[in-house]
């Protein structure tokens, strides 16, 4: 399920917001809010917002910023993209804490080889009940002209260890964001020309 964008000159913030996984509900977490901007150069900024009651749940301090693994299995953001119908795509992983990390993959779940290439540029705003996470990526690998595929998603954990799971959308069956239907966002892109966002429909 596509909602389409187009990456043209300009650059409008794209609001929206991520669905719970019904097979792991959490009482705990209002909602958890994401914007899209392109900031140009094969760059795109991301800003989660999780509000809730953050005193039950479990974040994971601040630390200086770092590549590490795992982090998938504690409160974490997380991003999908993917160069047309793939089959390749990249996994960006984003921790309140600071640590970060990208996986590349040939196809669905094919490989996971931890990805060199830049660093994603991270800041956490916390407030008693609200989290604010920034990170800018760089998607060198799209082709001048050609399309995108974007799945946004979050991991919460609470304080007794339990998981909940976020996601523009959620295809039938367990959790998975790895699912091709969960990159629910094609962006379009011209050779030339600037890139903006505009909003679309984006079915839980």
């Amino acid at each position: 399920m596509l909602a389409f964008a187009s990456m043209l000159p300009g650059s409008d913030p794209v609001p929206l917001t991520l669905a719970c996984h019904p097979q792991a509900p959490s009482g705990l977490v209002q909602r958890v809010d994401a914007v899209v901007v392109s900031a140009g150069e094969g760059r795109l900024t991301l800003t989660y917002v999780l509000q809730g009651e953050l005193s039950r749940l479990r974040i994971p301090e601040c630390q200086p910023s770092g590549r590490a693994d795992g982090l998938w299995r504690h409160t974490c953001f997380e991003a999908f993209l993917m160069v047309a119908e793939g089959p390749g795509y990249r996994e960006f992983n984003f921790s309140p804490c600071g640590a970060w990390a990208v996986y590349a993959f040939g196809g669905y779940r094919d490989g996971g080889s931890v990805d060199r290439g830049p660093a994603p540029d991270i800041t956490v705003y916390r407030a008693p009940d609200r989290l604010e996470l920034v990170a800018t990526i760089c998607h060198d690998f799209p082709p001048p002209e050609g399309s995108l595929r974007l799945g946004l998603s979050a991991v919460v954990e609470d304080a007794g260890g339990g998981l909940s799971y976020w996601a523009l959308y959620h295809p039938p069956g367990r959790p998975d964001f790895h699912h091709p239907e969960a990159f629910a966002i094609q962006m379009l892109r011209t050779e030339g020309e600037g890139m903006r966002i505009n909003t679309g429909d984006v079915s839980p």
